[in-house]
């Protein structure tokens, strides 16, 4: 179980990239990009950053093309306001629990409809009812 400075850290990680994300790369090109979640390393040397993109499938594509071209830069912006001794590598991860999720509820719903279609349905075998 991660201490609470490092959960402060992994908090603190999360918004400042949303942020710097959110400066930096414009929606019309690499689709609108959210931070999810950060792994952080123990040593705090190393994160996971877990993001997702909506767009048509071209801003998704640029969107990681263009995370993964330009992560020392957005590295360098994150150190530049959040103090740390030694600011994290960053390795970007597409998340896609949301579609999971999505989909996973999708299922749910439709299963739920067809359960309610077959509880309408008059019972084949009534028994008659008693004298």
């Amino acid at each position: 179980m991660p201490n609470l400075r490092h959960e402060r850290v992994r908090e603190l990680l999360k918004r400042e990239l949303g942020e710097v994300i959110r400066r930096e790369f414009h929606v019309d090109e690499a689709g609108l990009i959210t931070v999810n979640a950060v792994d952080l390393a123990g040593d705090l040397k190393s994160a996971v950053v877990f993001i997702s993109i909506l767009g048509n499938a071209d801003q998704q594509k640029r969107g990681v093309q263009l995370l993964n071209e330009q992560r020392i830069r957005v590295q360098g912006l994150v150190a530049k306001s959040v103090i740390l001794k030694f600011t994290p590598t960053l390795k970007f991860v597409v998340d896609d629990s949301i579609v999971r999720g999505n989909r996973v509820l999708q299922i749910i719903e439709e299963l739920e409809k067809t359960t309610s279609i077959g509880d309408n349905r008059p019972n084949e075998q009534q028994d008659d009812p008693p004298a």
